[in-house]
């Protein structure tokens, strides 16, 4: 698996673990890190020097600069360090390439492709858009014109008789439906899941089953879940353990073999969310704002559309089936240098369990991949102990 094909998918990975996260070993994703050493040995350099070893290099942090942490940063000095591999997953994902196509493998510091110096034009052009025509709001974005496409589409297409068009001013369809009140589709979602009486009884949840969508075969997974709001994933991946894990005030990240590290301010928030045992109940109070909108159809079904809204941060979509009130669909989003990256979670078969509704299988996309969850085993109120969602110690 190519460096580029890898730092694409483990950010899906980790979202399907349930924090979105992005693994230390994505920085090679970026320009290399100053410090970087090798991960395996490498073949001997010329006059037979021995091959270099040495532990991963330690990920970057919020607090120091991209410029501080990786080699031959231009456009985005200044910013934090641990924002520069989400940004370059970013570009990728909107021209819908991998690393290689801007950057030399293994060597992504260099400036030998003509791409990585037009990326960093076109950088600087879509902030100097905002800037001088947007009042500064970051509005133009590198998916604006490529939408997934590597040269954008210049030309607007013909008229096609068979796509679908916005209802014309005054049809039946161009009616604006009548909505529902946000907090009266709140309060189904949590009837449909039995009721807050029945969420508090539940105080520890454990679920094992398989994980699909990395790589050809299945892999095992465990999800140890403790109310209120510790929660610990873990993967068992031919190459070792990864493990997500928030224990009720920040999120952690660990891999087989490697030291675990902190997540980010953003992977903390997404993890919390999905750390949250009685989600339902709590939903009213973890938003400032919602805004009930048009409705969709979600895998043929009737969804009301709710946005969860608080200042300074990227709204959150929640979609409720119209019929049973459970939420099938979750979007959220993180803030990169250029842009926001979508995170979709989709829930399906619904089960009870100790007189509780809980998905037994959902699905996690991403720009760069989808995964899914299949649980075949539930166990609620045992007990769990808390090292478990502790974060090792560094050797």
């Amino acid at each position: 698996m190519t460096t580029s094909r890898l730092a694409r998918l483990v950010p899906v990975l980790m979202a399907a673990l349930g924090a979105g996260a992005i693994v230390a070993v994505l920085a090679a994703a970026a320009e290399s890190p100053r410090s970087q050493a090798p991960q395996a040995p490498v073949p001997a350099p010329p006059g037979g020097a021995p091959p270099r070893t040495g532990p991963p290099p330690r990920p970057p942090t919020h607090e120091e600069k991209a410029e501080a942490y990786f080699k031959n940063i231009q456009v985005l000095k200044g910013y934090p360090a641990d924002e520069v591999v989400p940004t370059m997953q970013f570009i990728a994902a909107s021209l819908g390439v991998e690393c290689e196509f801007c950057h030399v493998e293994r060597a992504n510091e260099k400036d030998d492709k003509k791409e990585k110096l037009t990326a960093r034009k076109m950088i600087s052009m879509t902030q100097a858009i905002n800037r001088d025509s947007f009042e500064g709001k970051r509005e133009v974005t590198c998916n604006s014109c490529h939408r997934g496409e590597s040269k954008p589409v210049a030309i607007p297409a013909v008229f096609d008789p068979n796509l679908p068009r916005e209802p014309e001013e005054g049809s039946p369809e161009a009616k604006a439906p009548e909505l529902p009140a946000a907090g009266a589709v709140l309060d189904r979602y949590l009837a449909a899941v039995g009721g807050g009486e029945a969420l508090e009884k539940i105080t520890s949840r454990v679920q094992k089953g398989r994980m699909s969508g990395f790589g050809p075969a299945e892999m095992p997974i465990e999800v140890y879940a403790q109310a209120p709001d510790k929660r610990i994933s873990i993967v068992h991946t031919p190459r070792g353990d990864s493990l997500t894990a928030f224990d009720g005030k920040a999120g952690w990240l660990g891999n087989s073999g490697r030291p675990a590290r902190d997540m980010s301010a953003a992977e903390s928030e997404a993890a919390r969310l999905d750390a949250d045992m009685r989600l339902p109940s709590h939903l009213k109070a973890m938003f400032k704002e919602f805004k009930v909108v048009r409705p969709e159809k979600i895998e043929g079904r009737d969804a009301n559309h709710v946005i969860a809204m608080n200042e300074g941060r990227p709204p959150v979509d929640l979609w409720f089936d119209a019929e049973s009130g459970l939420l099938v669909r979750m979007m959220r989003y993180s803030e990169t240098i250029l842009g926001r990256s979508p995170t979709r979670i989709d829930y399906a078969d619904y089960r009870d369990a100790d007189g509780v509704k809980i998905p037994y299988r959902w699905a996690i996309s991403r720009p760069s991949g989808r995964f899914e969850i299949r649980v075949d085993d539930v166990q609620q109120n045992v007990p769990i102990e808390g090292s478990r969602f502790e974060k090792p110690a560094s050797s």
